[in-house]
């Protein structure tokens, strides 16, 4: 029985952003599903006024459908999938940003339903709840501001947070693309921005949600280092392993590492790709 791949996306993106691995993964003969969060995919809200011409009034107040979506509603998703899944055979868990706080959490609850977890680039909170580790050392490089620069509306009055991703402000642009896709093309920038949904929810879990020894630890593991990431900065990621490494020390990350920036493995995938078929192999016919 062939393992099944179940990719979660990070914030303000959705199932879309995994079309490219997805291809690459079923030409090197692997099954893979796409999940798509609450509020995430076919389910966002997509207000008028985020349609041309724009209206930022109206962007600024316009309800959203991801109002109120909870971690905890997130993990509980992601577990239905994952018990679909299992039924088909072994299961490979993959997170991508702050998919990785969900992804946690469904490990932390129903470890018996994965095989492997591997994080590329992605949050799993050991030590921290996730707000406190952007006042650390190791996130000093990262632009805070580049989402704020299209931001839209009062995240406390809109009760999620709201992002402009169409925005032809130049400035705002180019931080996007520094912060995320430094080593790609403007068309590439763009292409991947128009995948982006405007909102996200802004509950990120509590010291609860973070990675707990006798569940997830229980889980094999691997962290796939970003080494251009301006997002999730190299030294963070090395934390992070650092972190699950002593909470779990008899079970500790296979560590592998991919050039690029934070989205540069999803617009091309194929480095990224053979390496998680490598993941998969031990895990065929089990």
């Amino acid at each position: 029985m062939h393992p099944t791949f179940v990719l979660v996306h990070g914030a303000f993106a959705n199932s879309f952003s995994f079309a490219p691995l997805q291809a690459e993964l079923g030409l090197l003969g692997h099954r893979s599903v796409a999940v798509d969060l609450p509020g995430h995919g076919f389910g966002a809200t997509y207000p008028r006024a985020y349609q041309a011409p724009q209206d930022p009034e109206g962007l600024a107040t316009a309800p959203g459908a991801i109002k109120g979506v909870t971690l905890a509603e997130n993990a509980a998703h992601l577990i239905g999938i994952l018990e679909r899944a299992r039924r088909n055979g072994p299961v490979i868990l993959v997170s991508h940003s702050r998919g990785g706080i969900t992804a946690t959490a469904a490990a932390n609850a129903r470890p018996d339903l994965i095989d492997r977890i591997v994080y590329v680039a992605s949050w799993c909170p050991v030590d921290l709840d996730v707000g406190d580790y952007y006042a650390e050392p190791e996130m000093a490089t990262v632009d805070t501001a580049s989402l704020a620069r299209a931001a839209a509306g009062n995240p406390a009055e809109l009760g999620l947070l709201r992002v402009n991703f169409r925005t032809a402000d130049r400035d705002a642009l180019a931080a996007f693309k520094a912060a995320l896709l430094a080593d790609g093309t403007d068309d590439e920038l763009l292409a991947f921005l128009s995948t982006f949904q405007p909102d996200e929810n802004l509950d990120v879990g509590s010291s609860a949600d973070r990675a707990q020894a006798a569940t997830w630890g229980r889980i094999p593991k691997t962290y796939v280092r970003l080494t251009d990431d301006m997002s999730l900065p190299l030294a963070l990621q090395d934390r992070l392993i650092r972190e699950g490494d002593a909470l779990t020390p008899d079970n500790p990350y296979d560590v592998r590492t991919l050039g690029g920036s934070h989205l540069k493995w999803l617009t091309d995938p194929a480095p990224a790709a053979r390496l998680l078929g490598e993941l998969a192999g031990p895990l065929a016919g089990s």
